[in-house]
């Protein structure tokens, strides 16, 4: 099993050769069991995952899992949108709690292996709905700086579904292998934008604008460019990630997880593909 970028599959065993398409075979699947099965021996786990008493996960549940997620994420992010239009003054203190929620369930999630766990789920839809809601009203409301209204995020939520739809193309074609080595190149590109993005900040303290990358400048357009290219990749390592889940006759419950770590991908490409829009807005 690959090393993906999205932090919440992080703990997903790796597997040394061959790419994913729903419904495949690959090896692989006893390291997978493993994760979910006794992790006190090990060795009893060189077969296939044992057949749950009941039945084992399927693209279904993904898509289910998935679709009640975000549907929790966009009603929450309605009604923070319109309570901040109400009041204005509210959108910084959802941005920042529902941001440092989020953030805090991820973290819960990815470390403590708790990413199966529905209310913990639903729990973070409902704080990144918060967070979201709330930094499209800033980007798109003249009390902010921003331009272009509910407009500019109906272009944004097309795009960011018209990119998971176009990755979702991509790999069940295996036109891009996921490979170990596309694998670290990502990670290491992720490793890079986190970097800059600290590092802007950081210079922004001392000048304005700090390395222009969020000025709304060129440089600032070409960085978004890059990270909404890296984002999109990114959906590939997660579908792969799900795919081996489900070949190894996983639980039904981790599609919570996976519905949490595609959550976390679109939340990450939705953003950056609206900060892109508000810089053409702005000229």
């Amino acid at each position: 099993m690959r090393a993906t970028s999205n932090p919440v599959f992080k703990n997903l065993p790796r597997q040394e050769t061959g790419y994913a398409g729903f419904g495949s075979t690959a090896a692989g699947a006893g390291q997978l069991g493993y994760q979910y099965g006794n992790q006190q021996h090990p060795q009893q786990y060189q077969q296939p995952y044992p057949q749950a008493p009941t039945r084992s996960l399927t693209i279904d549940d993904v898509v289910t899992k998935t679709g009640i997620t975000l549907g929790v994420l966009a009603l929450s992010a309605l009604v923070t949108y319109l309570l901040t239009s109400a009041n204005s003054g509210l959108a910084p203190l959802f941005v920042i709690g529902g941001g440092l929620i989020g953030l805090v369930l991820v973290l819960v999630a990815t470390f403590g292996n708790k990413a199966d766990n529905p209310a913990l789920v639903l729990s973070y839809a409902v704080a990144e709905g918060v967070f979201v809601g709330a930094l499209s009203f800033m980007f798109t409301d003249i009390s902010f700086g921003g331009a272009g209204g509910a407009g500019m995020i109906g272009q944004a939520i097309l795009g960011t579904f018209g990119v998971f739809a176009g990755m979702l193309v991509v790999y069940k074609t295996g036109a891009i292998r996921v490979t170990p080595r596309f694998t670290r190149m990502l990670i290491g590109a992720m490793i890079g934008i986190l970097v800059l993005v600290v590092g802007n900040l950081i210079a922004s303290f001392f000048t304005d604008g700090g390395f222009g990358l969020r000025d709304g400048g060129p440089i600032a357009i070409i960085f978004s460019l890059v990270v909404i290219a890296i984002a999109a990749f990114s959906f590939l390592l997660d579908f792969d990630a799900a795919d081996q889940l489900i070949r190894a006759q996983a639980p039904p419950k981790a599609a919570w997880g996976v519905a949490l770590g595609l959550t976390v991908t679109l939340v990450w490409l939705y953003v950056e593909i609206l900060r892109l829009l508000s810089y053409f807005q702005s000229d």
